[in-house]
């Protein structure tokens, strides 16, 4: 391993393949690190009781990797223990059950990875201009997130 190979890292990705929880904690482990955690948000069949077939998913792709960018680097002013941090968005379609995002973080010790997940999740619904489309059985809707900051901006 050379000096460089353990450098603290940001693994962003936004793309239409269907995400892997291998790939993604792959990413960030690190031998200094005795901490990878993991958030894993997936399709669910259902929303206030209507039945949900999928999820689809559109990003302003420049612009939504600027904000994770910015997020990674809030991490890291918040958390200096944090090693790496990996971010993967899926777009397009996305099927009940499958991941629509997966975030990781390693860090020396749990805490810090855990609330620094936490942190990109929560931060990553409010400012990163990913739009979500519910295909219901019998009709579809865009949806805000309801963290989302401009979602409460008068129009």
């Amino acid at each position: 391993m050379n000096e460089n190979e353990d450098e603290p890292k940001d693994f962003i990705k936004l793309n239409y393949e269907k995400l892997s929880t291998d790939e993604v904690s792959e990413l960030v482990i690190s031998p200094c690190c005795g901490a990878v955690s993991l958030f894993i948000g997936t399709t669910r069949n259902n929303f206030e009781g209507k039945k949900v077939i999928h999820l689809e998913y559109e990003a302003y792709s420049p612009m939504a990797e600027a904000e994770i960018k910015k997020i990674c680097r809030d991490v890291r002013q918040k958390w200096p223990s944090v090693k790496h941090i990996a971010v993967h968005h899926r777009l397009g379609l996305v099927p009940v059950t499958e991941a629509s995002v997966i975030v990781a973080v390693s860090s020396p010790q749990r805490v810090a990875s855990l609330e620094a997940v936490q942190y990109c999740i929560n931060t990553l619904k409010a400012t990163v201009p990913i739009w979500k489309k519910e295909i219901y059985e019998e009709a579809h809707s865009w949806k805000e997130n309801k963290e989302c900051f401009w979602a409460n901006v008068e129009k």
